[in-house]
């Protein structure tokens, strides 16, 4: 790889995104930190009963000890005013269950986050209060189903998040892993996935996130999957991600997430792929170094990515295979019609090419047009950097 491109700059976006409907807005622009000084934990459950609330509760107020933020814990939602919920920087809804809330003491959370508070959902704080719409905004998406508990591989997809910069890029642990009926990408930024390869019983596919955070109006939102066994709370790296994510809702933590992956899981598709080979495009977009796209030996051939909304695009990463793109083009389009070219070569030399962009696109497509092997183009990686 030339020393020009692994020299060039990295341009970071600065746009961001205002609220939509509902008050829920995503991309925030850079915040300085706030103190935290009081967090309340609320636990009660209308459904089912995790046996390990005790352990969380024990660990955050552990938390708030080694941490300098006082901790309250309660069950009864009359602690839901507007008044009482002032003096709280965040509320952590632990492993809650079922409809917890009446109407005016939703009325009281919802003007509390979406005027400055934090939430942050644990676990179970999926599976609760399906009636109400703007709750279902808040937490990202709601449980549909697990199965058996089971050891299976976390993917750390952001490890610039004050709650995931402790952990590696990939994490195996033993929990009950959620299916979600939606999925929050494109509404939250996502900070972790899992593997569906390596456990049994997920529904979501190649991309199913696990862990996310969001802003919320003013306030902002933090909420994980993990956290259901007793033997979670004991565990320094779960807790230290439950500290991050109490610090990101609180604002704690400086607000800008750095750049986040757009392309992981988004539908792809090419011009071809290799005969005779399972070299599809959603390879490239996978997350694993392993698996690959490759086309036909023919030129031109191109592949593209739909991002799921117009979101600024600030780096295109492309890490080829030996069978690689002597000259090649980088293109985007907000409406898969009409392409614009941002960036063009005709000295690739394999390897991986870090290219700087500034732009907003909801399609990117890289077409080759000069082969540099016999072979076809082939593409470990297509990573699209942006927010």
């Amino acid at each position: 790889m030339s020393n020009d491109l692994t020299r060039r700059a990295v341009l970071r976006g600065l746009g961001a995104l205002g609220a939509g409907a509902g008050g829920l807005a995503l991309f925030p622009a850079v915040a300085s930190a706030a103190p935290l000084n009081r967090v309340l934990v609320f636990s009660k459950t209308a459904g089912f009963r995790h046996d390990s609330i005790p352990a969380g509760i024990a660990a955050v107020r552990q938390l708030g000890t080694q941490n300098g933020f006082a901790v309250d814990a309660t069950e009864d939602a009359a602690a839901f005013t507007t008044q009482n919920l002032a003096q709280y920087q965040a509320v952590v809804w632990l492993s809650t269950t079922g409809d917890v809330l009446n109407a005016t003491q939703q009325t009281a959370f919802e003007s509390y986050v979406t005027g400055g508070g934090g939430y942050v959902g644990v676990h179970a704080a999926a599976d609760t209060e399906y009636d109400w719409a703007w709750y279902g905004g808040c937490v990202g998406a709601y449980f549909a189903s697990h199965p058996a508990q089971q050891q299976a591989t976390v993917i750390v997809e952001d490890r610039t998040n004050d709650s995931t910069a402790h952990l590696p890029a990939t994490w195996s642990r033993f929990d009950e892993w959620y299916n979600y009926r939606t999925n929050p990408r494109g509404t939250a930024n996502v900070l972790m996935r899992l593997d569906e390869s390596t456990y049994s019983g997920g529904s979501m596919g190649s991309d199913h996130p696990i862990t996310w955070w969001h802003d919320v109006g003013a306030g902002r939102a933090w909420y994980t999957g993990l956290g259901h066994t007793t033997e979670s709370y004991a565990d320094p790296n779960f807790t230290r991600l439950l500290l991050g994510g109490i610090r990101v809702a609180a604002r704690a933590v400086p607000s800008d997430p750095g750049d986040v992956e757009l392309a992981r899981g988004r539908p792809v598709s090419v011009s071809s792929v290799e005969a005779g080979t399972s070299h599809n495009g959603a390879n490239a977009v996978d997350g694993n170094p392993g698996t690959r796209w490759s086309s036909a030996f023919a030129d031109p051939q191109w592949i593209s990515v739909d991002l799921g909304s117009v979101r600024r695009v600030n780096r295109v990463r492309l890490t080829w295979e030996t069978a690689h793109a002597r000259a090649y083009r980088v293109e985007i389009s907000t409406d898969n019609t009409t392409w614009q070219t941002l960036h063009s070569t005709t000295t690739g030399d394999g390897g991986t090419d870090d290219i700087a962009l500034s732009a907003d696109a909801r399609h990117v497509r890289v077409t080759g047009t000069q082969r540099a092997t016999q072979w076809g183009y082939s593409l470990w990686e297509l990573s699209v950097l942006g927010v």
